[in-house]
């Protein structure tokens, strides 16, 4: 049992740990040129907010194993 948790546990992390760094950070675009193209052209803002829900539910998910796991590993 233990196991298995710490194996679930560390899956948990590696995908949160990549799903940040896939996001784009506030500060992308800022340049000059850059951001006059997406003020004219709009950016499009489908990929970061679904990055954006998946973070926060595996996010939720790393805090709910992490709970599991300080109860039942004692």
């Amino acid at each position: 049992m233990e196991l298995l948790l710490t194996i679930v546990y560390l899956l948990i992390c590696i995908g949160l740990i990549t799903l940040v760094l896939l996001q784009s950070g506030k500060s992308a675009g800022l340049g000059t040129i850059a951001g006059g193209v997406e003020t004219l052209f709009g950016k499009k803002k489908g990929i970061d907010d679904k990055l954006a829900r998946y973070t926060q539910i595996v996010a939720m998910t790393f805090l709910a194993m992490s709970i599991v796991m300080i109860v039942f590993l004692r």
